[in-house]
């Protein structure tokens, strides 16, 4: 067993409903504090990857460890609360305030209300927004405040875990580009283990400790930024036309 391992997928595949194969054989392993991006076009399995991790799906076949312990063997209540989920649309909850949203999974852990509270405040400071939009809205919010709440929510029981399924994909270029930077200074501090879900390679050269590239439900290649540039992978350098990417795209600019 890998000591650095948060995550790892062993021979896992998973076979929808109708018997279609979404993942095959998939062999993968997540260190701690790094942000592993999944890349790929629409239907490559990277979504699905994702669910896998905290059992919103379950596998066909393989097994999957999170924290050096087999899925089977977590209470799943226990594992979604150390995994925290921002997905596109934020999936904020619209009766509730920004502080109920936010201090949802501590309420749910029986903190005290000055506590949560407390963290609520800490993490609106966190992720750059004024904490006197605690009581307000989701729909009062625009949507780079929503997406940056989103995050908060997530990390409210400091969680060790984060998957992001193309958290800022549904943003304006410049929201986008502002919310990227802002993700990486926060990932700097904090150091969680990051599975971080894109379709766009500026996004995934941007953001990423190294680079999944799945297609057909295949994991075609797992590199380095620097190495999925060198790659002479015919995917990767498919995926590299495709793009263009300017190769400046670097952490600390875009």
């Amino acid at each position: 067993m890998d000591s650095s391992a948060a995550i790892e997928f062993r021979h896992v595949s998973y076979h929808a409903d109708q018997g279609e194969a979404i993942l095959r054989d998939l062999n993968l392993t997540v260190h701690r504090g790094e942000i592993l991006v999944l890349l790929g076009r629409s239907g490559s399995g990277k979504t699905t990857t994702l669910k896998l991790i905290n059992q919103l799906l379950r596998p066909s076949n393989g097994e999957i460890r999170v924290a050096g312990r087999a899925l089977r063997e977590w209470d799943v209540i226990r594992l979604r609360r150390m995994i925290g989920y921002v997905i596109q649309e934020v999936g904020l909850f619209p009766h509730f305030t920004i502080e109920k949203n936010i201090g949802l999974v501590p309420k749910i852990e029986s903190w005290p209300r000055d506590r949560i509270r407390q963290r609520v405040e800490e993490l609106l400071h966190l992720v750059g927004l004024d904490p006197q939009i605690a009581a307000r809205y989701p729909r009062e919010l625009s949507g780079g405040q929503r997406q940056r709440v989103g995050v908060a929510r997530a990390l409210a029981a400091d969680p060790p875990i984060l998957l992001m399924d193309e958290p800022f994909g549904a943003l304006d270029p410049l929201t986008r580009a502002q919310l990227q930077r802002e993700f990486l200074e926060l990932e700097a501090r904090l150091r969680k283990t990051v599975v971080f879900v894109t379709h766009d390679l500026n996004e995934a050269l941007l953001v990423g400790t190294r680079i999944a590239l799945l297609e057909g439900g295949r994991l075609v290649t797992l590199n380095t930024r620097e190495e999925f540039l060198r790659s002479s992978e015919p995917l990767v350098i498919a995926y590299r036309n495709a793009f263009n990417p300017d190769r400046s795209c670097e952490r600390g600019g875009v």
